[in-house]
């Protein structure tokens, strides 16, 4: 007999001992749910951190079941796969072959279907929670990022990640009327010459006056390539009509302003345009009359992003070296990325800021500046956000995030739990800053010693190491001491000069050996 005439025959004859409730004639769609398990077990199996099985897979991921209804358990015996209540089994599979993600994928689905039949709770949750009972359950032995993303869900976050459709002005309200507050570089608002503080008349020939900007953000806003029509005015300029073609328009990330001799350059996300963004404030802002005598690169707060922006933003300031690297069991989950560009600072002394919500993308910027010797980071330990995923569509519309490599900064520690380190602690507040700050102008670092435990951790790591490391500068909300120890840094060279980690290519000694 094959395997799939043994599996429907015992799937039909144990569930027969109990009667099926009426509510439950509503089928379970197994022959999809089958689909969505199966490919999800074949893309999953070969891409996780950790090799497992998929027995293991499975038997975690049917755990869902139980977590829908406590009175259902699962098991798995050297000879057999079954589904049980407290007082009958009501399915039983022979042990299917190891390696086939198809076969396991049937397996479950039919676990799922009888479930259904005999669970008022499991019916309550419908498919779509079934699938992501399943789903979570099976996530939880792996880490904090990797999960099942329902369709509806997905299909927004797949518009969101693809950019929106606009013109690229933002919009305010000013004395009763509507203003441009903010135009994004590079976009067709910018092309067209339009600057803030013109006033906002008609929108296609409708009146802007009485519709609050949120209203007139969606009409502007509209399919890819269709064209709207605004009619501005501004003092000396008069009244014109501007016609733009929408495209996808990712937010504006890169904010310049100006302290004194710093260049301050805040980055809120690593968004698509991010990097040239970043060159492009760079170039502008020393091409001044009078040029900054050093740069701030602002990351509180920054969530990250984009890999591919930040690996660009840090080649925008190192003449060479490593940037990072990915390092995971599927081989195209690991990479390397090397800066070739050329420092378009000129070798300004540059500082970061960073605070506990600096995370992903953010720290692969501020780790790749501080590893190389061409910055010195300020704040407090980030979140430690340094894994990366890789993304599957599913046949029911829904979507998986898989971890499939860690990330490693130039020096070989490993983001994940342990974030970036500051040389320059600004966590236990303004006198231990002090005392900071005058040993660095004295060519002393008293971070020397946490500095080298961080620098040579490497994964995996045990928890009580991590916040053994990360005590040393606290995760905490960045505040304006973070600034004034960067203007500090850099009015005083010799400071500067020891806070920077050794060059690239020069091993960490510890201090005292």
């Amino acid at each position: 007999m094959s395997l799939s005439r043994a599996l429907l025959l015992l799937l039909l004859i144990v569930p027969a001992r109990a009667a099926v409730p009426p509510e439950a004639t509503v089928p379970f769609p197994e022959t999809l749910a089958s689909q969505v398990f199966s490919e999800a077990l074949s893309f999953i199996q070969p891409r996780t951190l950790e090799a497992y099985s998929l027995p293991t897979l499975a038997l975690w991921g049917l755990g869902g079941l139980s977590a829908l209804d406590p009175s259902l358990s699962t098991n798995l015996s050297t000879r057999t796969l079954l589904l049980a209540s407290p007082d009958r089994v009501l399915a039983v599979l022979p042990v299917l072959a190891a390696d086939s993600a198809a076969a396991w994928g049937r397996a479950i689905a039919a676990l799922a279907a009888v479930a259904w039949k005999h669970s008022a709770r499991v019916r309550a949750l419908g498919p779509t929670g079934v699938t992501q009972a399943f789903f979570d359950e099976l996530f939880n032995h792996f880490d904090p990022y990797s999960r099942y993303v329902p369709p509806g869900q997905a299909a927004a976050e797949r518009a969101h990640r693809s950019g929106r459709a606009g013109a690229g002005v933002a919009l305010a309200a000013a004395d009763g009327s509507v203003v441009v507050s903010g135009v994004v570089a590079g976009s067709p608002a910018a092309v067209a010459g339009i600057h803030p503080g013109e006033r906002l008349l008609l929108v296609d020939g409708a009146p802007a006056r009485g519709k609050s900007v949120a209203a007139l953000q969606r009409e502007i806003a509209g399919p890819v390539g269709t064209k709207v029509v605004l009619t501005l005015s501004a003092p000396g300029r008069g009244t014109r009509k501007v016609a733009l073609i929408r495209r996808k328009v990712p937010p504006e990330t890169v904010f310049a302003s100006r302290r004194g001799d710093i260049l301050v350059l805040r980055i809120s996300a690593f968004d698509a345009t991010t990097g040239p963004h970043l060159a492009d404030e760079i170039a502008a802002g020393l091409s001044v009359a009078h040029p900054p005598t050093g740069l701030v690169l602002d990351l509180r707060g920054n969530r990250g992003g984009l890999l591919d922006q930040a690996a660009y933003a840090a080649d925008v300031l190192l003449g060479r070296g490593t940037i990072v690297l990915t390092a995971g069991r599927d081989p195209a989950a690991s990479h390397v990325w090397q800066a070739g560009g050329t420092d378009m600072a000129g070798g300004l002394p540059v500082v970061v800021i960073v605070d506990g919500r600096t995370a992903s993308a953010a720290e692969i910027l501020a780790a790749a500046l501080e590893d190389n010797g061409r910055a010195v980071v300020v704040g407090s330990a980030t979140l430690g956000k340094g894994l990366v995923q890789t993304i599957e569509p599913l046949p029911d519309g829904g979507e998986l995030f898989v971890t499939w490599s860690r990330v490693l900064a130039p020096r070989g520690w490993p983001i994940q739990g342990l974030g970036v380190l500051p040389e320059v602690c600004t966590s236990f507040g303004q006198a231990v800053l002090d005392r900071q700050m005058a040993a660095l102008a004295e060519g002393v670092q008293p971070m020397a010693r946490a500095i080298y435990e961080h620098e040579t951790a490497r994964a995996p790591l045990p928890l009580a190491q991590i916040l053994a490391i990360r005590s040393a500068c606290p995760a905490a909300l960045g505040n304006e001491a973070d600034m004034a120890a960067a203007r500090v840094l850099i009015d005083n060279p010799a400071a500067y000069a020891a806070a920077l980690l050794p060059p690239p290519g020069r091993a960490l000694t510890a201090p005292g050996r």
